[in-house]
């Protein structure tokens, strides 16, 4: 009886897997056929002779519509908004944790109640203070309506997931590391940086990979906060992908599509195998 109720999950979790892969497999098609094979009943058949388009569709996505631009703001996106997340959330979970007061408690909770908060609740507010906001830095002005400093708002929304898991590893580290670390005369910054970070690292690449995932695929935030003629994002940009007098590039669409699905594929092969060990050591540690 178990060994047929294992098969039948299997057979289950099997067609589910495949329903979930059956429309990437499409934009992956979809993405090699001239333009009237994708908008005809042609679309949900394999590339024939006379639909193949080879690369065409891929040079006309990156050549065309401002697709490296857009690549290059997602990436420094991607990349600083993830880079800030792991740094001052690993930060505050290791105050959190080895700090036993009030304040500790209350921003921890205050993280984790950030976690359950809907961004619909919030977002027309926060477009409203992102236009609004700037900060007169010696000769700079630095708003908050721009690809350099947008890493700054996903810090906040991406604080929650993060301390929380962090935190919960923070608890495995036993304490007596760090008094000896002090001892030989490391103060809090050396021992963060010298023992504490490098013990991180599977929970440093779980957060990363998960940050990396959502910041790299999000389309609200950006749309809301950067001026959207000035500046798109990749997302940003599959949305207005038209060509003469409003019409959708199909073609080109798919293959932008697929080109930005690449690189979150690879960051998720390269950490896969530390989510599933950090999710579990920030769950229950403590």
């Amino acid at each position: 009886m178990t060994k047929r109720k294992g098969s039948l999950w299997t057979l289950l979790f099997t067609v589910l897997g495949a329903l979930y892969l059956y429309p990437i497999i499409m934009v992956v098609l979809n993405s090699f056929k001239e333009e009237t094979a994708i908008t005809t009943a042609g679309a949900f058949e394999l590339p024939t002779a006379e639909t193949f388009a080879g690369l065409s569709n891929y040079v006309n996505a990156i050549a065309s519509k401002g697709f490296l631009q857009s690549f290059g703001y997602s990436l420094f996106i991607t990349v600083s908004s993830v880079a800030l997340i792991l740094l001052c959330c690993s930060m505050c979970a290791w105050y959190i944790t080895r700090v036993k007061s009030l304040l500790s408690k209350v921003l921890y909770y205050l993280c984790v109640f950030s976690m359950v908060v809907p961004f619909q609740m919030v977002m027309f507010t926060l477009s409203s203070v992102a236009d609004k906001l700037h900060i007169n830095l010696l000769f700079f002005d630095l708003r908050f309506n721009t690809p350099w400093t947008i890493c700054f708002i996903y810090l906040g929304f991406g604080a929650g997931l993060a301390v929380f898991m962090f935190s919960g590893f923070m608890k495995s580290i036993p304490l007596e590391i760090e008094e000896a670390a002090m001892i030989d005369g490391c103060n809090p910054i050396q021992t963060y940086f010298h023992i504490v970070f490098p013990i991180l690292r599977p929970t440093m690449i779980s957060v990363g990979v998960l940050e990396t995932m959502w910041v790299w695929n999000d389309y609200l935030l950006p749309t809301l906060v950067l001026d959207i003629k000035k500046y798109r994002t990749i997302p940003m940009l599959i949305q207005y992908f038209r060509g003469s007098y409003g019409r959708v590039e199909m073609g080109p669409m798919m293959a932008s599509i697929v080109l930005t699905i690449i690189p979150v594929v690879i960051v998720y092969l390269l950490g896969q195998k530390h989510i599933i060990k950090g999710v579990v050591a920030g769950a229950v540690k403590g």
